[in-house]
């Protein structure tokens, strides 16, 4: 397992913290300029934070206080540029062989690795004769070659087209499968974190906001910060409200029951949000379930399908007019007949409501 806690004030603020147990990808996800390629650096030994901890199993790598700081070659490190960073007056074979020790076995070893990351047969083409994909690869077993203990990416997707990209999401998938080590992705993509990782840690202004699964990190943030950068829909405030019966979230003239969700909050504004996903239309061609639970009425002011998913913008008037998003499949949406100015009606189930503190 990897923990690692940094702090410092310049040249680039980092407050981070976070672990990644063997064979696990996490990303590492933020805008640009958010610190997550220094953090990437730390990690390395390529920059040294002013205070803090990098450690790997029962090695420490850094630790500022007892002035432990191994170098790059120490860490045993295996790292993937952005550009891939290849040499390319060297073949394949060359650029992996640059990273291997003197053995005799080189030849199997470099055949091996180029079976792992299915380039069989192009240990003799340059860089150039490559696709980007291909060169990726290539950097990976050139990576791997090192036999690290820890598998470090760099925004190594962006150099390529969309459908080579999904090719590769699946082979990086398949190779966790085979490497038993803690594999860090830096990426801006949520969609390709979210599809890759098993846990993200989201970076803003070199600051660690929250380490969670996908699912936490996208439906269930900490805060509103949090939400804000992984640009949560369906982001409101309210007041939570106690009554005799439990408690209600109060959304201008909309009152929604929240059950036992409030239980530890008390009487408080609040920020709430609910996934898309689980706003439950109130079909009319058949009586949906939850019809009753949480109902709010809206007029459709947009609706945009995209592979499959039809997502329905509606204005609330009891809330201010304010936009609800929901997401049904497309079937759903024919079969309901949905269209720009049309009313219908949605239920927000107490179930999907996740509420964040101010």
């Amino acid at each position: 397992m990897l923990k690692v806690k940094l702090q410092q004030s310049q040249p680039i603020a980092l407050d981070v913290e976070l672990e990644c147990k063997n064979g696990e990808i996490l990303a590492l996800v933020g805008p640009s300029g958010a610190g997550k390629s220094t953090v990437l650096r730390c990690i390395a030994g390529l920059h040294s934070a002013g205070q803090g901890t990098i450690l790997c199993d029962d090695d420490v790598w850094f630790d500022r206080a007892t002035k432990v700081d191994l170098t790059p070659q120490q860490r045993r490190i295996g790292m993937v540029f952005q550009n891939y960073a290849l040499f390319p007056h060297l073949t394949v074979a060359e650029n992996i062989k640059l990273v291997l020790a003197k053995q005799q076995d080189m030849p199997e070893k470099v055949a091996d690795l180029l079976a792992l990351v299915h380039l069989t047969g192009l240990e003799n083409r340059y860089p150039e004769q490559l696709s980007g994909g291909q060169q990726q690869r290539v950097a990976i077993a050139r990576a791997l070659a090192r036999q690290p203990d820890v598998l470090l990416l760099d925004e190594p997707f962006s150099a390529v087209d969309k459908v080579t990209r999904r090719k590769l999401y699946l082979e990086l998938i398949s190779l966790r499968q085979q490497l038993r080590m803690p594999i860090i992705i830096v990426t801006h993509d949520l969609d390709e974190a979210a599809m890759l990782a098993d846990t993200m840690v989201v970076v803003h202004h070199g600051k660690s906001l929250q380490q969670g699964t996908p699912q936490q990190i996208l439906f269930q943030p900490d805060n509103i910060a949090v939400a804000k950068q992984v640009d949560v829909r369906n982001l409101f405030q309210g007041q939570i409200v106690t009554t005799p019966t439990g408690h209600q979230l109060h959304w201008f003239d909309t009152v929604l029951d929240l059950g036992e969700l409030a239980t530890s909050y008390g009487e408080q504004a609040i920020n709430w949000t609910i996934s898309p996903a689980k706003v439950l239309l109130h079909q009319r061609v058949r009586p949906s379930r939850g019809e009753y639970e949480n109902p709010i009425s809206g007029t459709i002011i947009d609706i945009l399908t995209l592979r499959g998913i039809t997502t329905v913008l509606a204005a609330i008037p009891q809330a201010n007019n304010l936009i609800v998003q929901m997401d049904v499949s497309e079937h759903v949406a024919e079969r309901n007949k949905l269209e720009k100015g049309q009313s219908i009606t949605m239920s927000l189930l107490t179930s999907a409501i996740h509420l964040m503190r101010h």
